[in-house]
């Protein structure tokens, strides 16, 4: 409540106070709301129909990256514009590849 009142206070209201921006309550700790979340991401997208340009090179941010023991380099990413397929190569930084697999 004490950060829906903060950005408020900079004109960024919840629906349920008669704004216009959706809030989901989530925790990283416990996974609470994460699928509240999810669905609501998804429910958004269909009401403003977001497409992806599937003959452009994807443009991604990368989230997270590790190196996992049998699988090599793994990244979490959300990509912004284009679509990633197996088999594309991928530059991040210095680091460069080829999508092995997407999961």
């Amino acid at each position: 409540d004490l950060v829906k009142s903060q950005l408020a206070e900079i004109g960024i209201t919840p629906n349920e106070w008669g704004g216009e921006y959706e809030f989901i309550g989530v925790s990283a700790k416990t996974g609470e709301g994460i699928d509240d979340l999810l669905e609501t991401i998804l429910l958004q997208s269909e009401i403003m129909e977001l497409k992806a340009t599937a003959n452009l090179g994807a443009k991604a941010v990368v989230i997270e990256s590790s190196l996992e023991k049998g699988r090599g380099p793994v990244a979490t990413v959300i990509i912004g514009n284009g679509t990633l397929k197996k088999g594309d190569n991928v530059i991040a930084g210095t680091s460069f590849g080829r999508i092995r697999a997407i999961t």
